[in-house]
């Protein structure tokens, strides 16, 4: 095929821009908090729903390269960087047992991180990749990035990545790493740890009870009540009495 990087990179581009809605900006704008001081401040949204996006993805992402998504990971908009993390997670995903490429797509996700800055993005990107990644691996790196990470987003990858361990039934490194986010001040990282647990509960309500049991009293409130959420409400409303307030 005869084309330049460039080429490809675009169409994904004004394949999203295209679909530009200035309404559902505002509300989108609104809903990932990117007025001054919020933690979302000075992202920029066209107003493209995740579905959309999917089928731009869909339709896509067999064209890319690695090389096509670094204009569309510099992107101001949003949607535009939710595109080309849905289509790395399609190229490594499909690269199957070709580890060398795989490898490849993880470190470019790596060198990109800066791109990956908002929470809707690190959970549609993170686990399809670093958990899928290292779920029969040492999972240092994810305990790195949730102690060292430079951004709530880089910890927040630290916790949900697990969640591919999860689904294949790995649970240590989930407590393990909630235990790293424990006394963290961020309300987007007590969500993820609330929902990494109540995912891992799931598997096995009574380790999930006697984890909670020996923190609750310390656990962040959210975070807490993320994780009971799916717990019998005698159950639920008995951890809510003695937790944290």
């Amino acid at each position: 095929m005869n084309r330049t990087n460039n080429s490809v990179s675009n169409k994904l581009m004004q394949a999203i821009v295209a679909l530009r809605d200035e309404g559902q900006a505002e509300v989108l704008s609104r809903f990932f908090k990117c007025g001054p001081g919020q933690y979302g401040e000075g992202d920029r949204f066209l107003g493209v729903k995740v579905p959309q996006t999917r089928q731009v993805v869909k339709t896509l992402w067999r064209e890319c390269t690695l090389t096509d998504l670094e204009p569309c990971l510099a992107s101001e908009w949003h949607e535009v960087r939710l595109a080309a993390l849905l289509v790395l997670v399609q190229l490594f995903t499909h690269a199957k047992s070709d580890t060398e490429r795989q490898k490849e797509c993880i470190s470019f996700y790596l060198d990109h991180l800066d791109a990956v800055n908002n929470w809707d993005l690190v959970d549609l990107s993170c686990y399809e990749l670093l958990g899928r990644w290292l779920v029969d691996k040492e999972a240092t790196l994810l305990y790195d990035l949730a102690r060292n990470g430079r951004t709530i987003w880089e910890q927040r990858i630290g916790i949900v990545s697990t969640m591919w361990f999860l689904r294949n039934g790995r649970l240590d490194d989930t407590y393990a790493i909630a235990d790293l986010l424990l006394d963290h001040p961020h309300d987007l990282i007590h969500k993820a740890v609330g929902w990494l647990l109540r995912e891992a509960g799931k598997r096995d309500e009574e380790r999930l009870t006697a984890y909670l049991d020996g923190r609750c009293t310390r656990m962040p409130r959210t975070m807490l009540r993320y994780a009971i959420e799916k717990f019998p409400e005698p159950k639920r409303q008995q951890y809510l009495k003695i937790g944290k307030r």
